[in-house]
Protein backbone atom coordinates (compact mmCIF):
# COMPACT_ATOMS: atom_id res chain seq x y z
CA UNK A 1 0.00 0.00 0.00
CA UNK A 2 2.88 2.40 0.74
CA UNK A 3 4.24 1.89 -2.79
CA UNK A 4 0.83 2.68 -4.27
CA UNK A 5 0.44 5.79 -2.12
CA UNK A 6 3.87 7.11 -3.10
CA UNK A 7 3.19 6.40 -6.78
CA UNK A 8 -0.12 8.26 -6.54
CA UNK A 9 1.69 11.23 -4.96
CA UNK A 10 4.07 11.14 -7.93
CA UNK A 11 1.09 11.25 -10.29
CA UNK A 12 -0.37 14.26 -8.48
CA UNK A 13 3.02 16.03 -8.58
CA UNK A 14 3.00 15.54 -12.37
CA UNK A 15 -0.53 17.05 -12.56
CA UNK A 16 -1.95 13.63 -13.44
CA UNK A 17 -5.27 12.40 -12.03
CA UNK A 18 -4.79 8.93 -10.49
CA UNK A 19 -7.31 6.29 -9.42
CA UNK A 20 -6.28 3.21 -7.47
CA UNK A 21 -7.77 -0.22 -8.15
CA UNK A 22 -9.11 0.66 -11.60
CA UNK A 23 -11.16 -2.15 -13.20
CA UNK A 24 -10.28 -2.70 -16.86
CA UNK A 25 -12.66 -3.82 -19.60
CA UNK A 26 -10.94 -7.24 -19.79
CA UNK A 27 -11.83 -8.01 -16.15
CA UNK A 28 -8.37 -7.27 -14.75
CA UNK A 29 -7.65 -4.45 -12.33
CA UNK A 30 -4.82 -1.92 -12.58
CA UNK A 31 -3.16 -0.88 -9.33
CA UNK A 32 -3.22 2.73 -10.53
CA UNK A 33 -4.60 4.34 -13.67
CA UNK A 34 -3.86 8.00 -14.24
CA UNK A 35 -4.93 10.49 -16.86
CA UNK A 36 -2.31 13.07 -17.84
CA UNK A 37 -2.97 16.70 -18.71
CA UNK A 38 -2.63 15.69 -22.40
CA UNK A 39 -5.24 12.98 -21.99
CA UNK A 40 -2.79 10.07 -22.05
CA UNK A 41 -3.74 6.98 -20.08
CA UNK A 42 -1.02 5.71 -17.75
CA UNK A 43 -1.06 2.46 -15.77
CA UNK A 44 1.26 1.93 -12.82
CA UNK A 45 1.70 -1.59 -11.50
CA UNK A 46 2.98 -1.62 -7.90
CA UNK A 47 5.26 -4.52 -6.99
CA UNK A 48 6.00 -5.23 -3.34
CA UNK A 49 8.94 -7.53 -4.02
CA UNK A 50 10.53 -10.04 -6.39
CA UNK A 51 8.02 -12.80 -5.58
CA UNK A 52 5.12 -10.44 -6.37
CA UNK A 53 6.68 -9.66 -9.75
CA UNK A 54 7.72 -13.22 -10.63
CA UNK A 55 4.31 -14.74 -9.82
CA UNK A 56 2.38 -12.02 -11.69
CA UNK A 57 1.88 -13.05 -15.29
CA UNK A 58 -0.88 -10.55 -16.04
CA UNK A 59 1.06 -7.28 -16.25
CA UNK A 60 1.86 -7.58 -20.02
CA UNK A 61 -1.90 -7.43 -20.76
CA UNK A 62 -2.06 -3.94 -19.20
CA UNK A 63 -0.18 -2.48 -22.16
CA UNK A 64 -3.33 -2.88 -24.27
CA UNK A 65 -5.16 -0.47 -21.91
CA UNK A 66 -2.72 2.43 -21.65
CA UNK A 67 -0.45 4.76 -23.55
CA UNK A 68 2.36 4.21 -21.03
CA UNK A 69 3.02 1.44 -18.51
CA UNK A 70 5.18 1.76 -15.38
CA UNK A 71 6.25 -0.40 -12.47
CA UNK A 72 6.51 1.16 -9.02
CA UNK A 73 8.90 -0.62 -6.65
CA UNK A 74 10.72 0.21 -3.43
CA UNK A 75 14.45 0.94 -3.15
CA UNK A 76 15.31 -2.66 -2.21
CA UNK A 77 13.65 -4.21 -5.26
CA UNK A 78 16.19 -5.88 -7.63
CA UNK A 79 15.53 -3.71 -10.68
CA UNK A 80 17.36 -6.11 -13.01
CA UNK A 81 14.25 -8.35 -12.81
CA UNK A 82 12.08 -5.72 -14.48
CA UNK A 83 11.77 -5.65 -18.28
CA UNK A 84 13.30 -2.69 -20.11
CA UNK A 85 10.34 -1.57 -22.24
CA UNK A 86 8.37 -0.54 -19.13
CA UNK A 87 8.79 2.70 -17.19
CA UNK A 88 10.05 2.63 -13.61
CA UNK A 89 9.20 4.57 -10.47
CA UNK A 90 11.31 3.88 -7.38
CA UNK A 91 9.74 4.58 -4.01
CA UNK A 92 11.72 5.86 -1.04
CA UNK A 93 9.43 6.31 1.93
CA UNK A 94 6.54 8.51 0.85
CA UNK A 95 8.16 9.74 -2.36
CA UNK A 96 8.50 8.13 -5.79
CA UNK A 97 11.12 9.12 -8.35
CA UNK A 98 11.03 8.50 -12.05
CA UNK A 99 14.00 6.28 -12.92
CA UNK A 100 12.99 5.24 -16.42
CA UNK A 101 10.43 6.81 -18.72
CA UNK A 102 7.89 4.44 -20.26
CA UNK A 103 7.74 4.13 -24.04
CA UNK A 104 4.52 5.41 -25.57
CA UNK A 105 2.11 3.01 -27.28
CA UNK A 106 -0.77 5.20 -28.42
CA UNK A 107 -4.24 3.84 -27.74
CA UNK A 108 -6.81 3.68 -30.51
CA UNK A 109 -9.31 6.56 -30.17
CA UNK A 110 -12.27 4.24 -29.49
CA UNK A 111 -10.40 2.40 -26.73
CA UNK A 112 -9.25 5.71 -25.22
CA UNK A 113 -12.87 6.92 -25.11
CA UNK A 114 -14.03 3.73 -23.36
CA UNK A 115 -11.26 4.05 -20.77
CA UNK A 116 -11.87 7.74 -20.15
CA UNK A 117 -15.59 7.08 -19.64
CA UNK A 118 -14.90 4.21 -17.21
CA UNK A 119 -12.38 6.37 -15.38
CA UNK A 120 -14.80 9.31 -15.08
CA UNK A 121 -17.70 7.12 -13.96
CA UNK A 122 -15.63 5.39 -11.27
CA UNK A 123 -14.14 8.68 -10.05
CA UNK A 124 -17.63 10.20 -9.83
CA UNK A 125 -19.03 7.21 -7.91
CA UNK A 126 -16.10 7.25 -5.48
CA UNK A 127 -16.47 10.97 -4.89
CA UNK A 128 -20.23 10.64 -4.34
CA UNK A 129 -19.66 7.77 -1.89
CA UNK A 130 -17.13 9.89 -0.01
CA UNK A 131 -19.60 12.77 0.17
CA UNK A 132 -22.50 10.53 1.27
CA UNK A 133 -21.19 7.24 2.67
CA UNK A 134 -24.58 6.23 4.12
CA UNK A 135 -26.36 6.74 0.81
CA UNK A 136 -23.70 4.76 -1.02
CA UNK A 137 -23.99 1.90 1.48
CA UNK A 138 -27.79 1.87 1.18
CA UNK A 139 -27.53 1.69 -2.60
CA UNK A 140 -24.91 -1.04 -2.43
CA UNK A 141 -27.12 -3.12 -0.14
CA UNK A 142 -30.18 -2.54 -2.32
CA UNK A 143 -28.32 -3.63 -5.45
CA UNK A 144 -26.96 -6.67 -3.63
CA UNK A 145 -30.48 -7.74 -2.63
CA UNK A 146 -31.68 -7.72 -6.25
Amino acid sequence: MSITRAAMRHCLAQAWSPLAEMPLPDGRRADIMAITARGDVVIIEAKSGPRDFLTDQKWPSYRAWCDRLYFAVDLDFPQALLPEPVGLLVVDGREASLCREAPTHALAPARRRVLLMRFAMLAGRRLAAEQDPWGAEELRLALRAE
